[in-house]
């Protein structure tokens, strides 16, 4: 008895093909259209959904052209292979199988790992477009006319193919900081001039060698009475794209942009840094860096006109076809898909920030750029504008988050038995915000309020000492020697603390200023919390996960001894308040154990006996926030842009853009000598 019926094998090998063609479309679709708008999206659902795409539809595509590429040699064994009307119409769906494979333009690469391995890729794609050749071969013995529009969709698929192939290899770490090189410049001809000098001393002149600086022209300054114009700012964005491969700036690169940022509102400057970071996405994710030119034109004209006269042909040609009912309708889906794909990536090379900044530097537009900018729309979203929060106090006395999400709370049984039990702890108990205005103002008057000292880059780089220095009266000045991770820690217990005395569970918006300064410091309190906890390669190395969870541990000791149950966080914080910290707690513990639970509590007390507490808060938390960006490698800020983006990536760029970091140290133009002889 055979362990599978002959009906369902029959089954299985008439909808074999048929399925993965199915599903191949649904995954390109599903890829085209979610694609770009996980830049301004932060929802993990679309990241595992979008995942589970990219990496399936390769394997589909691959798996069905071997499937097809076998079953066509099966048949020409049997001499069978042009009995069967039905195996042109396969033939004919393998080229759109290579098509797939191409990749749409709104992804190519789903994390920056992705753009490392494009040397796999071109294995790929030889070993791919092989077996879509091997195919095509099989098929011209038949008719005429439906090898010659695989044709066209095979040259079509070996553009897209190429296409991503290319925007991969741009993308490469190396490849990618290698482009921004400039071109190798010998300097002035130092032997030369030596010779010239030695022949004029020859001579009996009295030689003297003098030299002046020729600095590289910069461009002039524009007034900007609205908003940057997108050429502009895409001119900044070419000249601070070098910072996200951690390579060097000029200081004539920092006083441009410096003196731009510094007539900019708030409003204007992160408008800026948006579009910037748009930019830097679509060109290591999309394949930007080769559609937005004039070969990628002159490629998108080639394959929507094959793909549209495919279509249009075939119409014509399955009239007088004897095709079963079903392949037509999945041949034309195929075609239908195809040009629907086509014209959404046109549609969406058309309304891109790339093709806006073209635009804006005709000073006359043409008949075409007039119809392309009809088309246009505004673009309301580039980047979620949301920031995570992860507090400490609440993961302890509730053992969740009071914004927490129904689909991780599983059981815990089931967590321990999967390998997820790490991450779903990490993930559960987040939540988020949105960046409010106020929040940004308050950002970029902190930033330009530090931008007249002499040297901001060394305010930033004390961790919140600076603030500190300013208010004696706290003698807080056992700070100084705490580590960046072990800061965060003691401000976010210290500044939960503060909030709870001074609000408690009030949560109503206020108008009080010292209300809303309140909740933005403890928005960044929570969101440092969260890269701490989450995100940690975003910091400045150190020992933060340890202290965190020692931390955690002795907060419900804490508790479990006070009966928790009827705690809430306001009455946790009120105990803790009620502790005798007379002797510092390392004394009693130790250096073992790296909690820093009364410490907190210490700094806390202090805080509150300030007037003055919330300004201070604020400052410090804005000292920290700016810190970690400046101390964040562009690489990790980069691959931040690919799950809605972080507001330490706009700080950090903002940062750049108004001198306050440390990746100036190049001098552009040369030392021009000139001998004077006498």
């Amino acid at each position: 008895m055979d362990l599978i019926p002959l009906r369902l094998i029959t089954f299985l090998n008439e909808w074999e093909i048929r399925s993965f063609i199915i599903l191949s479309l649904a995954l390109q679709i599903l890829l085209t259209m979610v694609g770009s708008r996980r830049k301004y999206v932060c929802k993990l659902w679309m990241r595992i959904i979008l995942w589970c795409a990219y990496v399936s539809a390769d394997w589909v595509a691959l798996v069905a052209l071997s499937i097809i590429a076998k079953s066509t040699v099966d048949e020409n064994q049997k001499k069978t292979i042009h009995d069967d009307p039905g195996i042109e119409l396969r033939w004919f769906w393998a080229q759109f199988f290579l098509l797939h494979l191409g990749g749409p333009d709104t992804i190519t690469a789903y994390t920056l790992e992705d753009n490392e391995l494009w040397l796999r890729h071109v294995v790929g794609m030889v070993i791919q477009t092989g077996l879509a050749f091997y195919v095509l071969l099989f098929a011209f013995p038949g008719s005429y006319w439906l090898p010659s529009l695989s044709v066209l969709i095979f040259v079509a698929g070996v553009i897209k193919y190429a296409e991503r192939l290319s925007s991969l290899y741009a993308a490469n770490g190396e490849n990618f900081r290698n482009a921004m090189l400039p071109e190798s410049d010998p300097g002035p001809n130092y032997p030369k001039f030596m010779e010239e000098a030695a022949m004029k001393k020859a001579e009996g002149f009295n030689v003297k060698v003098d030299h002046h600086v020729i600095d590289i022209p910069v461009l002039a300054k524009h007034e900007f009475p609205d908003k940057p114009r997108l050429h502009e700012v895409y001119d900044l964005y070419k000249i601070f794209k070098p910072l996200s491969a951690d390579s060097i700036l000029s200081f004539q690169d920092r006083d441009r942009s410096e003196s731009y940022f510094r007539r900019f509102s708030w409003e204007q400057a992160f408008h800026v840094v948006e579009i910037e970071l748009c930019f830097l996405y679509d060109e290591l994710y999309t394949k930007a860096s080769v559609v937005y030119n004039q070969r990628g034109y002159v490629c998108r004209v080639i394959t929507s006109t094959f793909t549209l006269f495919s279509y249009l042909a075939f119409i014509f040609i399955c009239k007088n076809r004897k095709y079963s009912m079903l392949d037509l309708t999945i041949t034309h889906l195929l075609l239908v898909v195809a040009m629907f794909l086509e014209a959404y990536g046109v549609w969406i090379l058309i309304d891109s920030d790339w093709t806006r900044q073209w635009l804006t530097r005709c000073d006359k537009l043409s008949r075409l750029g007039r119809v392309i900018k009809w088309f246009q729309k505004p673009i309301n979203k580039r980047w979620s504008k949301k920031m995570a929060q992860y507090n400490l106090l609440d993961l302890c006395v509730r053992g969740k988050s009071a914004v927490c999400p129904r689909s991780y709370r599983f059981l815990p049984s089931i967590r321990k038995i999967t390998i997820l039990d790490h991450y779903v702890e990490k993930h559960q108990h987040k939540y988020f915000v949105d960046v409010s205005v106020d929040l940004m103002k308050l950002i970029f008057a902190e930033l330009r309020r530090y931008t007249a000292v002499s040297d901001p880059a060394a305010i930033w780089s004390r961790k919140g000492s600076f603030t500190l220095e300013k208010y004696t009266s706290l003698s807080l000045d056992w700070m100084r020697e705490r580590e960046f991770h072990e800061r965060i820690l003691l401000w976010h217990i210290a500044t939960d603390i503060c909030y709870s005395k001074d609000w408690g569970d009030d949560n109503r918006a206020y108008t009080d200023e010292r209300k809303q300064t309140a909740d933005h410091s403890k928005q960044i309190s929570e969101y440092m919390m969260y890269l701490l906890v989450v995100y940690p390669f975003m910091l400045p190395q150190g020992n933060g996960m340890r202290r965190f969870r020692d931390t955690c541990a002795e907060v419900r000791v804490f508790l479990e001894e006070r009966d928790a149950a009827i705690f809430s966080k306001v009455e946790a914080c009120k105990k803790l308040l009620e502790v005798n910290t007379e002797v510092p707690p390392a004394k009693v513990k130790g250096d073992r154990s790296k909690t820093v639970l009364f410490d907190a509590c210490i700094l806390a007390k202090a805080l509150l006996a300030e007037g003055k507490r919330w300004e201070i808060i604020s400052k410090v938390w804005m000292e920290m926030l700016a810190h970690a960006a400046t101390n964040c490698s562009g690489y990790h800020h980069v691959r931040q842009l690919r799950k809605g983006g972080e507001l330490l990536s706009h700080v950090w760029l903002l940062m750049a853009h108004l001198g306050i970091t440390e990746q100036f140290q190049i001098s552009q133009g040369h030392a021009r000598a000139k001998i004077q002889a006498k």
